[in-house]
């Protein structure tokens, strides 16, 4: 190494300078001091007010998926293969992320008959799902027959969760599967806000809806406006075909829940099993693909301009930017959105 002191190194003082004329810098410090106090002393502005530090919210984010020709999700997609229009206007991107990070779920649990009781086996799948989302996962849990029933809040207690599970039986026979899917989306606006989570219902049922208020077109209107996908694991019910068991046809829309908002339906179809009651499904490989298939996503946000700003009413579309993904197909989880004034 360079014996040479490097130029950066502190240079050496000294002792006799060290200790040369005190008194002198003393007094100087003494006469200063007022004048230091003042300037370390905050000072209010002239109206009073503190100084307030101005953050912008208006990310607009859009949450979306892409397939290829054979419909299979594809990953491993960069910001750059992607393009975004508002209002026909190419907008310019302030935020990229693949997969999900973190995640909010609300399982809906259908209360009636056999359903009840393959719900009760699947707490530790359920559990499991959340712990591939970390710690920080968040779940809440609505129970339903003929009403929902929030049985548990927003929690990030895997224990109470698996508690959830074991649902209490009802005497009722009809089922509100799409009030219940609708209160399940309505516990997110109670929930704290977090624009980068994923919020997710997963939905339980055997499909037979007969007392709903509400309709399927809008439960899916209002999952898009909240961002929520619905995962559909359909527990059928089957009825005689013939010489054979065939599954009982669902209520109308129940599939449309799944496949217009970003999620998945999964039918857990065993026709061979159909009448043992001590046959119990396993969610396990479900629960694994609704993980596999949140990460296969993609986010994607964007502030808008001022030009943008002058128009209340925004229509979004996002197409494959690159010439080598043209055949891809881009499914966006959003399509609008509505700038306040």
């Amino acid at each position: 190494m360079n014996p040479r002191r490097s130029p950066h190194a502190p240079r050496q003082t000294h002792p006799r300078r060290a200790a040369a004329h005190p008194f002198p810098l003393a007094l100087l410090l003494y006469a200063l001091l007022p004048f230091i106090i003042h300037a370390q002393t905050p000072q209010p502005t002239p109206s009073g007010d503190e100084e307030v530090l101005s953050v912008r919210t208006d990310l607009i984010l859009l949450r979306l998926f892409v397939t290829d020709s054979h419909s299979h999700r594809v990953t491993g997609l960069a910001q750059s293969d992607f393009e975004v229009r508002d209002n026909g206007r190419a907008v310019a991107l302030n935020y990229f992320a693949p997969g999900t990070s973190r995640a909010a779920f609300v399982f809906a649990l259908d209360a009636s008959g056999s359903v009840r009781e393959n719900v009760a086996r699947q707490r530790e799948a359920a559990t499991a799902l959340l712990s591939r989302f970390g710690q920080s996962a968040r779940a809440a849990v609505v129970t339903f027959a003929e009403r929902p029933t929030l049985a548990l809040p927003f929690t990030t207690d895997a224990g109470r969760v698996l508690a959830a599970f074991q649902i209490e039986a009802q005497p009722e026979r009809r089922t509100a599967i799409f009030d219940a899917t609708l209160a399940a989306l309505r516990a997110f606006d109670t929930a704290r806000q977090d624009a980068a989570e994923r919020r997710i219902v997963v939905l339980i049922s055997d499909g037979l809806d007969n007392i709903s208020q509400a309709r399927p077109a809008s439960v899916i209107e209002e999952a898009r406006a909240r961002g929520v996908s619905i995962y559909v694991v359909h527990f059928p019910l089957y009825e005689p075909r013939g010489e054979h068991l065939g599954v009982r046809t669902p209520a109308r829309g129940f599939r449309d829940l799944a496949e217009r908002t970003g999620g998945a339906y999964f039918l857990l179809a065993d026709p061979s099993h159909g009448l043992d009651p001590r046959f119990s499904y396993d969610l396990n490989p479900v629960f694994k693909a609704i993980a596999d298939d949140l990460q296969s996503q993609y986010e994607l946000g964007f502030y808008p301009d001022d030009a943008a700003r002058r128009q209340p009413e925004h229509k979004l579309e996002v197409t494959p930017a690159t010439a080598r993904n043209r055949k891809l197909r881009v499914h966006s989880l959003r399509d609008a959105y509505t700038l306040r004034p």
